[in-house]
């Protein structure tokens, strides 16, 4: 079930990847004016990207993942010139989403805020969510209507800077949109599309923890309600059961057969389906819904990954559709419930092996298979890139030897682990046998 052909990594050698691949990072920062640093999406473009998926933002929480973890200034001085940098893309910036616009920049101009203590990023913060408040035509900011570039998540960034009226406000119109299925509900995730997503990065499963979280939070039980048949619209659909669960990418499929029908990672599979499960566990209190995650997990571990088992299976390291984002879960996993470190260290080990090392630092390039050349450039940020899989490795790190399981920025749509059943044991001590 969990085999590799790789030694178990030794985590002393996963912090220097780590360092390599933040020092790396560093090295494509690029000027942006009064003082600021913004990241292109890959080192070959020639403009930098304030966004969270791809760009600046999602660099922030890597860069403060650092200062927090080696007590190295040189990070925290990037990141409040990384602030700067968003602040001055602010008013040019016309996307309000969590993941590609406003929405996402203003939490990460929050991160720097409380980590730092610097008062100019709160303000900008608050700046940039002012203009996302000002842009709501009162049903949506935009084509997209989910979780990345859609009111689920604005909604959810709303709530955790404070807004509940706006996030109330951005969750309010799937109650009009909702499609009633045999199951439950669901919804298009843009206008004139026949498919119909199903996961947490363009589909249903995005919209869901929105809506629980909002609704809890606002005590409006139509919201609640309306998640619930949201996540049964979507568990009706497993193919997999009883141990496991795995949905289909959309139906009838999205993007034709061009997109495989399975998909494993955070965005489009079971990976990120268990976040899902896990917010809703929280959120309403509701411990069955953890048995949905451990089948979400049991597919996962079994599917074969990170083995490339063919052209197109598996080949991403990234944080969204690869490898590191299914290391956010198995960590999440030893943290809440003292789960074997097997799995984590088979991923960990993977991502060291696809690593590219040399006096610059370290990265990864992924692969498309329809491609020629087939070996994409390397990417610096939360997505594919550097930024996301350099905050997991350093996660990974910090759990093997007993520290604390949370991230150094807390993103809305990953729950913080819940207590775990017992203290997490370092490497060595026995848990990871």
């Amino acid at each position: 079930m969990i085999a590799s052909d790789l030694p178990r990594p030794a985590v002393d050698d996963v912090e220097a990847l780590a360092a390599d691949a933040l020092r790396w990072l560093l090295a494509q920062a690029r000027d942006a004016g009064d003082s600021g640093l913004g990241w292109p999406v890959r080192p070959s473009g020639a403009a930098t990207d304030p966004m969270f998926y791809n760009g600046t933002a999602g660099i922030v929480p890597a860069l403060l993942e650092g200062w927090r973890h080696f007590g190295d200034d040189t990070y925290a001085d990037a990141a409040l010139r990384a602030a700067r940098g968003l602040a001055a893309a602010v008013p040019e910036t016309p996307d309000s989403s969590l993941y590609f616009g406003l929405t996402g920049m203003a939490l990460a101009l929050r991160a720097v805020h409380d980590a730092l203590g610097d008062r100019a990023s709160g303000e900008d913060a608050d700046r940039a969510m002012a203009l996302v408040r000002s842009r709501f035509d009162g049903t949506r900011w935009g084509e997209l209507f989910e979780l990345m570039g859609g009111n689920a998540g604005i909604g959810l960034g709303a709530l955790a800077l404070g807004d509940l009226d706006l996030a109330i406000r951005a969750v309010e119109p799937y109650l009009r949109a909702a499609e009633p299925t045999e199951a439950g509900v669901r919804w298009a995730h843009r206008p004139g599309v026949e498919g119909r997503m199903h996961h947490i990065s363009h589909g249903t499963l995005g919209i869901v923890p929105a809506l629980a979280a909002i609704g809890a939070a606002a005590g409006r039980a139509d919201l609640v309600e309306l998640a619930l048949a949201g996540a049964a619209d979507v568990v009706a659909r497993d193919e997999a059961g009883p141990d496991g669960f795995l949905v289909p990418h959309s139906d009838p499929r999205y993007g034709g057969e061009r997109t495989a029908r399975h998909n494993y990672g955070w965005c489009h599979g079971p990976a990120g389906d268990a976040q899902v499960f896990r917010l809703l566990r929280d959120v309403l209190g509701d411990a069955s819904w953890s048995a949905l995650a451990d089948r979400c997990r049991h597919t996962v571990v079994h599917s074969g990954l990170p083995a490339r088992l063919y052209p197109g299976f598996w080949d991403n390291s990234g944080r969204c559709c690869g490898t590191a984002g299914v290391l956010a879960l198995a960590c999440d996993r030893i943290a809440e419930q003292g789960d074997s470190r097997d799995f984590a260290d088979v991923l960990v080990a993977d991502l060291a092996d696809h690593a590219t090392r040399d006096a610059t630092g370290a990265r990864w390039r992924n692969v498309e298979h329809r491609a020629t050349p087939s070996t994409l450039e390397a990417e610096t940020g939360w997505a594919m890139g550097n930024a996301g899989i350099a905050r997991e490795l350093l996660r990974w790190v910090r759990i093997s030897r007993g520290g604390d399981p949370d991230y150094a920025v807390a993103w809305p749509d990953q729950p913080p682990v819940a207590q775990a059943t017992e203290p997490i044991r370092p490497a060595g001590a026995g848990a990871g046998s």
